[in-house]
């Protein structure tokens, strides 16, 4: 599933494709993980400019004026494109959006998990309620050692699992936890509330430094994620060991291991985390 710099590198493209064009409608060309009503919402999009397009997480946020926003997110497989009109389109293609130029944004999803949804906003810059309950952002200069620490008192849960969780640090999943507890000589398996202060701060200053070289590289391809011109991200060439086990460690020289964490593949070097 892509995580945090795998949608901003789709948000910072989608942005330069399509910020200040026009809609002029939709067209649905197959199901979606929940129902999503590509006409009802051409209509209403209909002759509104794309103010903005920005990311909450791993939510992409289309905004438009009115307080209306297209609320999208990637799931599994989901990618955006934008092509030209009468461009052969994708057996994956679920729904269509034209703009006024001749061009179309066009939502692609092999297996069905991503999800599109109009949402009226509170306010203009606002999220809707599917973004209530994410945590803090971890690029923002709030997402600090002293935050995590106060969130992880009294929680026994592995730190792995509790970075990955959307309510504590928004959009990290498996592969950048995986590589930020590395590059912070963390165990996965410990328990949150047994780090101290000092490792907390570790783990910010990695997670802050893995996620902006991802973005940099264009995020990582490890199987179906793509950019909107079809590209591939690429921060998987400089992985330290997701997806490296049996391998060796660059920073000790160990052996790099994987094992069950919250039912998810985890890399860590035993030597250099332990």
């Amino acid at each position: 599933m892509p995580e945090l710099p795998e949608v901003e590198t789709v948000v910072r493209a989608l942005n330069r494709a399509l910020k200040g064009k026009t809609t002029t409608g939709a067209l649905s060309l197959g199901r979606l993980r929940f129902p999503f009503d590509a006409a009802a919402a051409g209509r209403r999009l209909a002759g509104k400019e794309i103010l903005r397009i920005r990311r909450r997480a791993k939510y992409i946020l289309i905004d438009f004026p009115e307080n209306l926003a297209l609320l999208a997110h990637l799931g599994m497989t989901g990618r955006f494109r934008v092509d030209p009109s009468g461009t052969p389109r994708d057996r994956h293609d679920r729904v269509i959006f034209n703009l006024l130029d001749g061009l179309e944004l066009r939502f692609s999803d092999a297996r069905r998990f991503g999800f599109l949804k109009l949402a009226d906003l509170p306010r203009p810059g606002g999220i809707p309620p599917e973004c209530d309950r994410l945590g803090p952002e971890p690029l923002e200069r709030g997402f600090t050692g002293g935050l995590l620490l106060a969130l992880a008192k009294k929680r026994t849960l592995p730190v792995k699992s509790f970075l990955m969780d959307q309510k504590t640090v928004a959009g990290v999943g498996n592969i950048y936890a995986s590589e930020a507890l590395h590059a912070a000589g963390i165990d996965p398996r410990r328990p949150t509330s047994d780090l101290t202060p000092v490792e907390w701060e570790r783990v910010v200053r990695a997670i802050k430094t893995v996620l902006r070289r991802a973005i940099r590289q264009g995020g990582s391809t490890i199987r179906n994620y793509r950019t909107i011109d079809g590209s591939e991200g690429g921060f998987q060439q400089s992985l330290q060991v997701y997806g490296k086990a049996g391998g060796t460690c660059p920073g000790c020289d160990g052996k790099i291991q994987s094992i069950r964490i919250g039912g998810r593949s985890t890399f860590f070097c035993p030597e250099c985390q332990g």
